[in-house]
């Protein structure tokens, strides 16, 4: 499919409120699968309202496997790494899954993104986890359990078991999870100097060989930060940790599996998974900015998904993307304010659409 590029020029301030400046970049826009498309629309209007972009949109996850039949074309990769940053909302559903299930060798949704992130060498993954004051009882845990969370999950995203050799053979299927020093050391160098006052290094060093070779890198690096303090957990625990005290912690540091199912873990302390952005990131060029939550087919095209882990994406891709702070403070206080006004999408307890979270984010930028 040719690529489309879209202009998005800056409204009058009439519209949003006082425009900081003016800065120009370019960004590859991913809407994928699901909800994504909904959800890139509120992006962009979020973007339209603090500067001039050039958004260049393509298809990838199961869009592209209907058009193109893979996961990720080289052509949209190619645009990907010449990009400022790229901006991904979904990918994945049931439709691809049910054909992957009769079809072992089929392409897959979720391939197209695991190459992207390998492709451009995006091995740190950052999610952080600050509930929203407004949103304090809007969490299965008590108000006075997650008061003062305030962390950051910095995550391995090119390693380990998603991608070491796997295969099936019959009724036996194997996955390899394979670490090197060197990645251990790259990741755990990017949570130190995050690190306000204290890491948490979490793995399974009471079991796994690769946790023990994970451990040794972090404490080889440690040295480095003296004023960070190094802190050990094994997974079980911090699983368990993060709920009985989340409050505690400043920098999680893990590996990708790990990772994984702690950060949707985490989400949960905001209120929704609805409500978790992240970035991944590299050495160099463009970073990866996308929600945590999937495409959730089951409400796609009905105006209920919530857009505001895709609004904090965006945010994050302003601030570790494109160095621009005082906007990705401007739009993260957007959406605490227009919170704090009452705005409730459907999986927040309330009947907001799509395009009314996105306005009343606007109105308060």
């Amino acid at each position: 499919m040719p690529r489309t590029r879209v202009r998005i020029s800056r409204p009058k301030p009439r519209s949003y409120g006082r425009v900081v400046r003016l800065v120009a970049a370019r960004i590859v826009t991913l809407p994928g699968d699901g909800i994504g498309p909904e959800i890139m629309a509120a992006a962009e209007e979020a973007l339209a309202a603090m500067g001039e972009f050039e958004l260049e949109e393509h298809l990838v996850g199961g869009a592209s496997i209907d058009a193109h039949g893979v996961a990720l074309t080289d052509e949209v990769l190619a645009a990907c790494r010449s990009s400022d940053a790229v901006l991904l909302a979904a990918v994945g559903g049931p439709k691809w899954d049910l054909a992957a299930a009769g079809d072992p060798g089929a392409p897959r949704p979720e391939r197209g993104l695991l190459r992207l992130r390998k492709e451009l060498g995006l091995f740190a993954n950052l999610r952080p986890v600050r509930p929203s004051p407004a949103l304090l009882d809007a969490s299965p845990l008590k108000r006075e359990r997650i008061e003062g969370t305030d962390m950051l999950l910095v995550r391995e995203l090119t390693g380990g078991i998603y991608f070491g050799d796997s295969g099936l053979d019959g009724d036996t299927a194997h996955d390899t999870c394979v670490y090197s020093e060197a990645e251990v050391e790259r990741i755990a160098r990017v949570g130190f100097e995050l690190a306000r006052h204290k890491i948490t290094s979490v793995d399974k060093a009471n079991i796994l060989e690769t946790s023990r070779l994970w451990r040794r890198g972090v404490e080889r690096l440690a040295p480095e930060f003296p004023g960070v303090e190094l802190d050990h957990m094994l997974v079980d625990n911090a699983a368990m940790q993060l709920i009985a005290r989340p409050g505690d912690f400043d920098v999680i540091l893990t590996e990708n599996m790990f990772g994984d199912i702690l950060s949707d873990e985490a989400a949960m302390l905001t209120g929704s998974l609805g409500m978790l952005p992240s970035a991944s990131i590299g050495a160099s060029g463009p970073g990866l900015f996308e929600p945590v939550h999937g495409s959730a087919p089951d409400i796609a095209g009905t105006g209920q998904a919530n857009p505001l882990a895709m609004l904090g994406s965006v945010a994050l891709m302003l601030r570790h993307g494109l160095a621009m702070e005082n906007e990705a403070s401007a739009l993260e206080s957007a959406v605490d304010r227009a919170l704090g006004d009452g705005l409730r999408t459907p999986d927040l307890g309330g009947h907001a659409s799509t395009e009314a979270a996105t306005r009343a984010v606007l109105a308060n930028l």
